[in-house]
């Protein structure tokens, strides 16, 4: 693969030379060979211009579902890739939300195997505990061997402490890396939206912003005792991010996420007992969006994920009280997080995270292999359904009006574009 890059706005914050500066970037064999103000194209590369084209090292979602097996209805491995390349996205950890859920080596193979040779790197996370039924733990080992890079019961608490603690304990000798999803069932009840004026006003019932905090307690604590790696996965209240940073401060191995709808939209959005807006943890108030937004400026939240989630239509056409939980969110992502925080911050957020799962972050530097996302952070626009790539439409940004979009990505020697945008 033989490309040149012709007059792109390089983001690159570690790289002072370049960083906010248009230049060429020649692309030979699919490495870096050269990076500058102008080169002329030869007869043996294609030359790659796009109005606005802004460059950045390959972005990284640490939270994303598709379907496969199981529920291919929702969403395949290879649709759900190519969104996630249109969308800016280089490299994605995928939830173990399929069925059966991989709780075992093979598992992990199957799903390796399924994106093998891809544009797109997937990292798959493996259950906890066997059949994510919260009871014994799975084959966690093997499961590392195999190329899990993490082990969740995907949206599902662990609510006997002492398998926390074991499974603290034990991943220790693999470095292994253990999830835990932030919410007490005992708490929650059968709550399905923020507790709150907006709970009480729907008559809808609601989950404390306390079954969360409670969870990250308790966690931290059990974290406190045995040592290892835990990460909580979308945190969705203030409090919950004031946790975090204490136990930071005490020195603990622990890292956290926040969905980018919970920055985006609060409790109000329900009003109209619109579905597409349940979600898991639920959409909480405006204090809890400032507090998350806050969190990840001072970097006490760690990552920004979609979480994304398809599901398919007759599961969200439905009386609100018996929808699933989940929206999509690769093609939104970018448009969200540039309109909240501007493209650089935008940026950083979507390139970092990739040490924490053991993995290594690509360089836009000469001699490196070109794992680069290419976008405009100018277009406005409001996000259709025309927008949507996934199988399943279950997006809560419909409607809205975004800044941003991505052209595509250049990765593992390949470069998919959205044609749809290109010009």
């Amino acid at each position: 693969m033989n490309i040149l890059v012709k007059s792109a706005k390089i983001v690159d914050a570690s790289n002072k030379e370049h960083h906010l500066k248009k230049r060429d970037v020649l692309i030979i064999n699919g490495i870096i060979e050269r990076i500058a103000p102008k080169i002329e194209p030869t007869s043996k590369t294609k030359t790659l211009e796009l109005k606005n084209l802004h460059v950045s090292v390959g972005w990284f979602d640490t939270g994303v579902c598709f379907g496969e097996p199981g529920y291919e209805e929702r969403e395949t491995i290879l649709n759900g890739l190519q969104t996630a390349a249109i969308s800016g996205f280089t490299d994605i950890v995928l939830n173990p939300n399929t069925n059966p859920v991989p709780d075992s080596s093979s598992d992990i193979v199957f799903l390796k195997n399924a994106a093998k040779a891809h544009i797109v790197n997937l990292y798959p996370l493996g259950t906890l505990t066997s059949k994510a039924e919260g009871v014994h733990l799975a084959e966690l080992y093997d499961m590392k061997n195999a190329g899990a890079i993490g082990f969740y019961d995907f949206k599902q608490a662990i609510e006997n402490p002492n398998l926390l603690k074991i499974a603290l304990q034990y991943a220790q000798n693999f470095d292994g890396f253990v999830y835990s999803f932030p919410m007490d069932n005992s708490i929650a009840g059968k709550g399905i939206v923020n507790e709150g004026i907006m709970s009480t006003s729907l008559g809808l019932k609601g989950i404390p912003a306390l079954a969360e905090e409670l969870q990250i307690a308790r966690d931290i604590f059990i974290l406190e005792y045995t040592g290892g790696k835990l990460h909580i996965p979308t945190l969705s209240t203030g409090h919950s991010v004031k946790l975090i940073s204490e136990a930071k401060k005490k020195g603990l191995d622990v890292s956290c996420s926040t969905a980018i709808h919970n920055l985006w939209f609060t409790d109000e959005a329900l009003e109209e007992f619109d579905a597409k807006f349940k979600v898991l943890p639920p959409l909480r108030t405006k204090n809890d969006a400032k507090a998350l937004l806050k969190g990840l400026k001072e970097g006490v939240i760690d990552f920004v994920t979609t979480d994304h989630l398809p599901m398919n239509i007759e599961q969200k056409q439905v009386e609100f009280d018996n929808a699933a939980n989940g929206t999509i969110g690769l093609e939104s992502a970018f448009g969200a997080i540039n309109q909240l925080l501007g493209f650089e911050w935008a940026v950083a957020l979507l390139t970092k995270g990739r040490e924490r799962f053991g993995l290594k972050t690509p360089k836009l530097k000469e001699g490196e292999i070109a794992c680069l996302t290419l976008f405009d952070p100018d277009i406005e626009y409001r996000f259709d359904h025309e927008d949507i790539l996934s199988k399943s439409k279950n997006s809560m940004f419909l409607d809205s009006t975004l800044t941003g979009k991505t052209y595509g990505v250049i990765n593992n020697h390949q470069m998919l574009l959205n044609e749809t945008i290109k010009q």
